[in-house]
């Protein structure tokens, strides 16, 4: 990871970041920025900014981490996002989704790496202490050829993905803004663990079985970034600082670009049950499913309720409430299953800093 990114001429380094980053662990984060103690620093960043900001780079390195397993067999390896060297079949799969999929990881892994080494480098600039992960990162690879064999902080193997992002998404009525709830356009996926890489070679066959593995990454792949598409804009309401609203408001986006792709490419995982774990990914186009709420290629957000159901619907985000908003999104995805395996610390080190975040 340290090679990803080279820095510009005058601009620092990944290696001197690091170097200079806190290990955050329990605690070590610093009592003076927990307790919002922390001078204003240079440009007036609060600590309640930097707690936003160091929350964030959190999650970004954990989707890092994620990505960075998907691309090592799914997607392009080269000098931009580099590690591992491809599983034909995987790839394979992944490509009946859509013929550029490798692409498209690649590109969502380094956009990821950008993310959080860019907050991180303005934490530092600003004083205030970066994020760095490194001592979590115990979890096991996949076995599967073509993976590296290092140690990683997310879990890609035994997921248990909440697919109800589909229909809220398409739904004209409802706004978990309101406490509304959505039916699971995948129910089997939310209700086991499941894999979203081949754990070893021997997952590669038979073909509905790594196909079933591909399809479960595809909708995992949307999970994740619908995610970050909240998350952004409902922490955006809290920030103080000029540069960290700017920050906000830029990568944001960038989040809902990923999601927007992910979720046109998983309405194309086909239909079939995986014969190794009796899985099922229904037609969604047919009955039980069926009708705008399960419909394939709506990738844009249906209008629905905002701020008020007195007020007409409208085209949004959803949800963008930003009371407690860093710890639903922590929730949502230990919930996932991305963090089985991982030490009590780490779970107290994230649940510290979207505390912080939450208090902002």
């Amino acid at each position: 990871m340290r090679e990803t990114i080279k820095p510009s001429a005058g601009s620092l380094s990944r290696r001197s970041l690091l170097a200079r980053a806190l290990m955050v662990g329990a605690g070590a984060i610093g009592a003076r920025l927990l307790s919002h103690d922390l001078v204003q620093a240079s440009g007036g960043l609060t600590p309640k900014d930097a707690a936003i900001l160091q929350f964030l780079a959190a999650l970004e390195i954990l989707e890092t981490d994620a990505w960075q397993q998907y691309n090592e067999l799914g997607g392009i390896q080269d000098s931009e996002v580099p590690g591992g060297s491809g599983s034909a079949a995987y790839t394979a799969a992944l490509e009946v989704l859509d013929s550029d999929m490798p692409q498209y990881i690649h590109d969502n892994t380094e956009d990821e790496f950008t993310h959080f080494t860019f907050i991180n480098a303005y934490l530092v600039s600003k004083d205030a202490d970066p994020v760095n992960l490194d001592r979590f990162r115990t979890l096991p690879s996949s076995r599967t050829t073509g993976a590296q064999q290092i140690g990683r902080l997310t879990n890609l193997m035994q997921l248990t993905v909440d697919t109800s992002w589909w229909t809220r998404y398409r739904s004209r009525t409802k706004n978990p803004d309101f406490g509304d709830t959505f039916p699971q356009a995948v129910p089997g996926l939310s209700a086991g663990q499941f894999p979203g890489i081949p754990r070893r070679d021997g997952d590669l066959a038979p073909p509905n079985h790594i196909q079933a593995i591909a399809n479960t990454a595809g909708f995992h792949f949307a999970f994740i970034e619908q995610g970050g598409t909240s998350l952004y804009p409902a922490l955006a309401q809290r920030v103080t600082h000029a540069d960290v609203l700017r920050i906000l408001l830029s990568i944001g986006p960038t989040e809902t670009m990923h999601f927007q792709t992910w979720q046109d490419k998983a309405g194309n995982a086909p239909a079939l049950t995986d014969p190794t774990n009796g899985l099922v990914f229904p037609d969604l186009n047919a009955p039980p499913f069926g009708g705008e709420d399960f419909q394939t290629n709506l990738i844009m957000p249906e209008p629905t309720v905002f701020l008020s159901r007195t007020f007409p619907v409208c085209s949004i985000i959803r949800p963008t409430e930003t009371e407690g908003a860093a710890m639903r999104a922590l929730s949502a995805l230990t919930a996932n299953g991305l963090f089985i395996g991982q030490s009590l610390a780490f779970f107290a080190v994230l649940r510290q800093l979207a505390e912080a975040a939450d208090a902002a």
